[in-house]
């Protein structure tokens, strides 16, 4: 079974650091950063999720713009579904989706990195 504990963590800090910043920091670019990673992290799900339901390359759906405040949320929520199809994935109970070669662990080191570089960059 594949270790998705650092991207679990990577994504819960980067969330619990959103919900603590104050609306004026949220407001300079944060919110942005955050939303833009939250709909990656779907959009990498869905096509997990559709190669394991053997659904093909259906379009994905797009992470909502819910507001300022709810973006640490959509984060972990999003975070926490590609890091679910990634152990599924891993586990031999799905594929990878087709229009990738890359090894769940791969994709999971990658997830990682975009998140780290989106807290960076929302936090500078």
């Amino acid at each position: 079974m594949l270790d998705t504990s650092p991207l679990t963590t990577a994504v819960e800090r980067f969330a619990d650091r959103l919900r603590a910043m104050p609306q004026s920091r949220l407001r300079q670019g944060a919110a942005a950063q955050a939303l833009e990673l939250a709909r990656e992290l779907s959009v990498r799900a869905q096509a997990l999720e559709a190669a394991q339901q053997g659904a093909g390359a259906a379009p994905a759906r797009n992470m909502p713009d819910a507001g300022l405040f709810v973006v640490g949320d959509q984060v972990a929520v999003a975070g926490t579904d590609l890091a679910e199809a990634l152990r599924a994935t891993a586990g031999g109970t799905a594929e990878s989706p087709r229009d990738t070669a890359k090894a769940p662990s791969e994709m999971l080191d990658e997830a990682v990195r975009m998140v780290e570089q989106a807290e960076v960059r929302a936090t500078r």
